[in-house]
Parts: C-alpha cells; sequence; structure tokens
C-alpha cells in the first residue's frame, strides 16, 4: 500500500497547496448563487411544504460544489501530467492500475467533501438548514464524489490538451448538473422534461443528498442510491480498463 499512500498523498498536497484556488473559491462562487437566486426567487417558489426556497437550495448547491470540483481534481492531475511529461513517473513505477484508479479518486472525494463541508458551514452563518439524517447525506456526497471523480480520470485519460477538457466539463458536466434539479423539483416540470430529467444520473445524486436535510425527495432514496451506485461500478470498471489498458496514456 505505499504506493497508493503515496501517490494520494502526492494528489492531496496538489489541491491543498492551492486551497485558496481550489477549495475557498467555489465556496464564494457557491455563496454568490445561493444570494443571488434566493433574493430573486425567495417570495415566489416554495419546493416543498414549509421550506424555504433558499433552506431549498442550499443541499443542491453543496452537492453541485462537490460533484464540480470531484471531477476538477482528478481530471486536472491527469492533463497536467499528460502535459508536462511527468506522467511518465507514474507509470514507471510499481504501481498497479488499481492503485493509480483508487489513489486518484480518493483525493478527488477528499476535495469534493471539503468544498461541501465548507459551503455547509458558510451557509449556516446566514441560514437555518437542518440535517434530519446524516448517514444519507454522508453516503449520496461519497458516492457522488467518487463517481464524478472516476468521470475526471476518464476526462482526463481522454483529453489531449486543455482544450478537449475544458469542452469536456462545458458540454457533459456542468449541463448535467445544471439540469438536475439544483434549483428546482422536477415535479415542477412538464411531462417532456420531467421524462428526460430521469435519464440524468446527477438528478438522483440531488436527489437523494436533499433528502437527508429535509426527509423529502422526488423518489425514494434507496431508488436513487441503487442508481447512483450501478453507475459508479459502471464507470469504476471502464475506468479501470482504460487504465489497465494504458489507453492514450502509453506512446
Amino acid at each position: 500500500m505505499t504506493g497508493f499512500l503515496t501517490l494520494l498523498y502526492k494528489e492531496l498536497l496538489r489541491f491543498w497547496k492551492v486551497g485558496f484556488q481550489t477549495v475557498f473559491a467555489p465556496m464564494v462562487s457557491t455563496l454568490l448563487y445561493l444570494l443571488i437566486f434566493s433574493h430573486v426567487l425567495e417570495e415566489h417558489v416554495q419546493a416543498y411544504p414549509g421550506v424555504a426556497y433558499t433552506v431549498f437550495l442550499v443541499p443542491g448547491l453543496v452537492m453541485m460544489a462537490m460533484l464540480q470540483n470531484a471531477f476538477a481534481n482528478s481530471s486536472s492531475s491527469l492533463i497536467q501530467s499528460k502535459i508536462t511529461g511527468n506522467l511518465v513517473f507514474i507509470l514507471l513505477s510499481p504501481l498497479s492500475y488499481r492503485e493509480i484508479f483508487f489513489a486518484y479518486v480518493t483525493a478527488s472525494v477528499v476535495r469534493g467533501l471539503a468544498v461541501g463541508l465548507g459551503v455547509y458551514l458558510v451557509t449556516l452563518t446566514f441560514f437555518d438548514v437542518p440535517l434530519s439524517s446524516f448517514p444519507w447525506v454522508l453516503m449520496f456526497a461519497l458516492m457522488g464524489s467518487a463517481l464524478l471523480g472516476a468521470i475526471g480520470v476518464i476526462a482526463g485519460i481522454w483529453a489531449e490538451k486543455f482544450d478537449q477538457l475544458a469542452a469536456f466539463q462545458n458540454f457533459v458536466i456542468l449541463p448535467l448538473t445544471f439540469l438536475s434539479g439544483v434549483f428546482y423539483t422536477i415535479p415542477s416540470l412538464p411531462p417532456f422534461w420531467q421524462g428526460l430529467s430521469h435519464l440524468n444520473p446527477f438528478f438522483y445524486m440531488i436527489d437523494g443528498f436533499r433528502y437527508g436535510f429535509f426527509r423529502a425527495s422526488d423518489i425514494s432514496p434507496y431508488v436513487s442510491l441503487g442508481i447512483v451506485a450501478t453507475c459508479f461500478v459502471a464507470v469504476s470498471w471502464l475506468t479501470l480498463q482504460m487504465l489497465k489498458r494504458g489507453y492514450k496514456i502509453r506512446h
């Protein structure tokens, strides 16, 4: 496990050394989302009975910040290593592809949780946000961050330059995140868009995570957890196959 722990330590230091950019900046941007949307829509929208719209927003924004940062951590690390040429030192080391995968994903989970916890603590200074079930919140936080960390590894392996990675994030990750029910409930949409939203795996992460706060959700949290876990297993298998074969990382 020495190699795994060494690579994990390196990945943790990589984002922690620039924590102002990787942890503090997402906290500020998420807080701005919250303040702007709450100011504009607080008096006009009520998602759940007895739950203010601003309070409803908090879990979705927390999860959105975790997902985006978990993806950014693994994907940016891999693309930087490929472009600068230091990825060869990881490939030459006696590390199995499983150790490489788990080191990158674990570091992504840590960054996602750090950002999510920071956002939640900051919002508590402005709003009273209930936390009904910590186990549900923790399960979806871990599974969501791990899933996006694995997707980030795929994106980092596939991309050959920063432009391609930015396109993946702008045209895949951001739309799926914003259209997952962060700012609204799915039943408030027309039938066509409701059906389309149920094809979005990000919706199940947001909905299940929100259940841990309010004990209210659009679908059963057990269904959401099963779908998220299935997606994680499938994406992890694909990622491990790419690492095992050296797809676009061995030349």
